[in-house]
């Protein structure tokens, strides 16, 4: 696999990384071409010129290491061998791609077909996976539509006389006839042409321009003699242009992009193939008032603009490539019937999931009223006056106080954005206290900026405020749309709510959105028309983008199955029942619409009330401890806990959690919850999976479930606890029968207890109850003096069972198995890290639920046991697997002693650690 990324991302040229956008690809190939020119004409003039050396080094680097790519390597890996051994990251991708399975790079690359045909690709049966494809529309729209204003026509004029002057000075001093002069001047000529065509169409009305039908682009480039065989003529012109001012510019010292590419990609968008793509296409000519900075003295400033508005266009090239899959995926792609028909595939296969969360780990909710009981409404109707934006601010001021850390604001536009903040900055109360004054007495602002350039200074910004205790928080306020609303992950504390003021449509009056509104609904009515079915109109359309921009913004929060928060709608609109089914699947079932603002402010205090319950997704520091030392001193006493009780027995590690010397039972449980955590697997699953192989099960029925099991019924309605002591018992343990200082709710027990699964277990027996508290030894000395109840002929065999476990416990004991077994996972832990301590216990998993092949785990296992000083450990292991696979297991171990120093290294160590009836074997 390889990843492909822009000259920004990987190039490593001291002066051209320096650069940015045109002027950087421009200079890279002004380089490399010198190389080029240099193998052809090692002894002419081209000699001197400067030479990209990276580049150089790309083939043979290539070459020394034809696995690179077997192994993920991301654009951070390519730049870092770049640095080290000198190969061009920009080219090595560029190669590598040519052979790979496996290929991640931005749309445009494979959208755009300039850039599609750069690529060396076998397209046909390929796999294509857009993730994040909720932008594809527009991207296609765009990669298919080109706009030429004024300001780009001038300067490509400019460009060209440029080129008949370069031209002219390089034939007079070495008769350098490559370039004509004369081609440059025809060029030129076009060029005005097509300017004053332009400054001549007819405009009415500047809010609604000139706009024509698409095919009368060819009749406007028909006046310019300008047409399909013309224009290749033409772009090969222009191709020579841009090479002549990418040599002057090297030789000068500049950096400039050239514009003359644009029309050349014009073109070639324009007579691509045949014309009938172009009824998909309206031509229009806007006109603006010039601005100092266009150089254009005072004239009015005019755009052509040739926009697509059928983004199929760009899909329906994979078919002709013959692809074999194509697969959307986005959190929000609803509705996607509409999404299918704007990118005219069929689209068979479609999935849309419900979230990862439990229903109580959402709050959302529709607030149509201020605290105050003034209407929420962001249309142009209200979102100016001053008693919405002091309304709104007001809530702000409640929602900053309730909701913990991190709040997300966002509004449906900047000009909303600074409207609302200068309005609560300015208006205050008799106290002159303003509302801006109020929210960040809770929460410390942030708002995000206009220049993408200042983006990454808001978020560390916005993280630094986050871990000021001096707050409850911090507040970041920003548009849908915008950067924030994109792609960014808010997760547990960064995010905790997530507030949407209002649907934010896109600008009537711009003149892409109205005419694609006209567009869809000339369609529509001319597909009903012929084949009576429901299509797309221009009003659905515009509903929905501002829909999709609004699902977008709140997917920043809950990111993850532990993770909790609320998504406020403060707009009466999300009450009504047609904005309601556009709001994400996962969202709808938990969407409540409120009348009293008041209703709202109780219920989101509850929720984050009860949120903190829900237990913490990460590991909550003391301020005394830092985390390396927390880490071990947690892990310690995990392992301290499983040491001292049997691998069979979880009674004895509840008994230790809980006793009643050890204080408040809630406290106690978020202790048990912390320390399983910390060794990275259920205890009753980690205890069931590490036992000696030789150890006979102690589980009578054949269910494949935990040892620690309960029934939520059973807990919810009969106040009674179902647990495993080593018998695989059902134990009627009512909950007022604990220890009286420290009495558990059926919460409590809930979160002791694993899950029991829906299939009802057979009776086994009726034996007598056993407390928390009782330990196992007494318990098992009890059950062993109780006489086995023979009213049934399942009881009866179950107790066989038992006693034939019990047999084996007492076979175990004698061997001393749950002593080793004890030291060997202390060993274990003091040896592992955490990470690969929860590799170990996956790798015993594995091994007991044979979900994998048993060569995959022992090669795990000693992968986790590498190195002389954990090599015991790896002899050791042989003790808790089955025996059958001892003589495979035996080579793992032959070929790991290979690497250490003593011969004899295996043996000795193998003799020391097996049981004195098997050390002469």
């Amino acid at each position: 696999m390889v990843v492909l990324g822009s000259r920004e991302q990987l190039c490593i040229h001291e002066q051209v990384s320096s650069l940015h956008g045109k002027a950087q690809s421009n200079a890279c190939q002004m380089l490399r071409r010198n190389r080029q020119r240099r193998e052809e004409h090692e002894k002419q003039e081209n000699q001197g010129r400067p030479r990209c050396a990276h580049y150089l080094h790309v083939a043979d680097y290539l070459k020394s290491n034809p696995h690179l790519g077997d192994e993920p390597i991301d654009i951070e890996d390519l730049v870092n061998i770049g640095k080290s051994f000198g190969p061009c990251p920009y080219y090595m991708s560029r190669e590598i791609h040519k052979v790979v399975d496996i290929l991640f790079a931005p749309y445009n690359y494979l959208i755009d077909r300039a850039y599609r045909k750069s690529l060396t690709i076998n397209w046909q049966n390929s796999v294509l996976i857009f993730d994040e494809a909720h932008n594809l529309e527009g991207l296609c729209a765009d990669a298919a539509s080109f706009d030429l204003s004024s300001k780009l026509l001038t300067a490509c004029i400019s460009e060209a006389k440029n080129c008949i002057d370069i031209s002219v000075k390089r034939r007079q001093a070495s008769d350098d006839k490559s370039n004509n002069p004369d081609n440059f001047a025809i060029l030129r000529a076009l060029l005005l042409k097509l300017e004053k065509r332009i400054a001549e169409v007819p405009i009415e009305s500047k809010d609604l321009g000139f706009t024509k039908p698409g095919p009368y682009i060819y009749e406007l480039l028909a006046d310019l003699n300008i047409t399909p065989n013309t224009s290749s003529k033409l772009v090969g012109i222009i191709d020579e242009a841009t090479q002549l001012l990418e040599e002057d510019n090297q030789l000068q010292g500049k950096n400039s992009a050239c514009r003359l590419e644009s029309i050349g990609s014009m073109l070639n968008l324009i007579f691509r193939q045949d014309n009938s793509h172009a009824k998909y296409y309206l031509v229009h000519v806007q006109e603006v008032d010039a601005s100092a900075s266009d150089g254009l003295r005072g004239k009015a400033s005019r755009t052509l603009s040739w926009w697509c508005f059928n983004p199929g266009i760009a899909m329906e090239e994979f078919s002709k490539l013959f692809v074999g899959s194509i697969i959307l995926t986005s959190g929000t792609l609803s509705p996607m019937d509409s999404f299918a028909q704007e990118l005219k595939l069929d689209f068979p296969v479609r999935l849309e999931n419900p979230h990862v969360i439990n229903s109580n780990q959402i709050w959302a909710g529709v607030v149509p009223v201020g605290p105050s009981g003034y209407s929420f409404n962001s249309s142009y109707r209200s979102r100016d006056t001053l008693e919405y934006k002091q309304e709104l601010g007001n809530a702000m001021v409640n929602f900053a106080r309730i909701v913990p850390d991190g709040l997300l604001v966002f509004f449906p536009s900047y000009y909303l954005l600074d409207q609302c903040i200068g309005c609560w900055k300015t208006a205050s109360l008799a106290n002159s206290t303003t509302i801006w004054e109020r929210i960040c007495k809770h929460k410390k602002p942030v708002v995000e900026p206009r220049q993408s350039s200042l983006f990454s200074e808001s978020i560390e910004d916005y993280m630094a405020k986050l871990k000021d205790t001096s707050s409850s928080g911090a507040i970041f306020f920003a548009v849908c749309r915008g950067k924030v609303s994109e792609g960014l992950d808010f997760a547990d504390h960064a995010g905790r709510a997530v507030i949407v003021t209002g649907m934010p449509f896109a600008t009537l009056t711009d003149h892409k959105v109205r005419l694609k509104r006209l567009f869809l609904d000339e369609q529509a009515q001319r597909l009903r028309e012929a084949c009576k079915t429901e299509v797309l109109t221009g009003e659905e359309w515009y509903s929905q983008q501002a829909t999709r921009a609004v699902n977008q913004a709140v997917g920043r929060v809950i990111r993850h199955r532990h993770d909790y928060g609320a998504i406020i709608f403060c707009d009466e609109r999300f009450s009504h029942s047609n904005r309601q089914s556009q709001i994400s699947l996962w969202i709808q079932p938990h969407l409540k619409c409120y009348s009293k603002f008041g209703d709202i402010v109780f219920t989101l205090t509850r929720f984050f009330r009860d949120g903190k319950n829900l237990g913490p997704t990460k590991l909550e520091l003391p301020k005394t401890e830092k985390l390396g030392d927390l880490n071990s001193s947690i892990k310690s006493a995990a392992l301290k806990h499983i040491s001292e009780a049997p691998l069979d027995n979880i009674s004895s590690l509840l008994a230790s959690s809980m006793s009643a010397d050890a204080g408040n039972a809630t406290e106690k449980l978020e202790d048990f919850t912390r320390l399983t955590a910390a060794v990275g697997e259920d205890f009753s699953i980690l205890l069931e999976k590490v036992q000696p192989a030789n150890r006979a099960s102690l589980s009578c029925c054949k269910d494949k479930s935990s040892i620690l099991t309960s029934s939520n019924e059973q807990i919810c309605n009969e106040k009674k606890l179902l647990i495993s002591a080593g018998r695989a018992q059902y134990q009627n343990v009512k909950c007022d029968s604990l220890d009286n200082n420290s009495i558990l709710d059926r919460e409590s027990f809930r979160g002791l207890l694993a899950p029991c699964p829906s299939k009802k277990r057979k009776s086994i027996g009726t034996k007598p109850s056993v407390s928390l508290h009782e330990s196992f030894s007494d318990y098992s000395s009890r059950m062993r003096n109780s006489e086995p109840n023979s009213s049934s002929s399942k009881s009866q065999e179950c107790d066989k069972g038992i006693d034939s476990a019990e047999r084996s416990i007492q076979s175990a004991q004698v061997d001393n198995v749950e002593a080793r077994g004890s030291e060997f996972l202390i060993q274990v832990g003091e040896k592992l890290s955490i990470s690969e301590y929860k590799e170990f216990v996956n790798s015993m998993k594995a091994l007991k639920s044979k979900a994998v092949k048993i060569n995959e785990v022992f090669r795990s296992i000693v992968g986790i046991f590498s190195g002389p000083e954990r090599f015991p450990l790896l002899v050791r292991f042989k003790d808790f697997i089955p025996a059958k696979y001892h003589a495979l297991y035996d080579q793992y171990l032959g070929a790991n002693d290979k690497t250490t120093k003593s011969p004899g290294f295996f043996t000795c160590h193998m003799q020391k650690n097996e049981p004195p009836e098997r050390r002469q074997t």
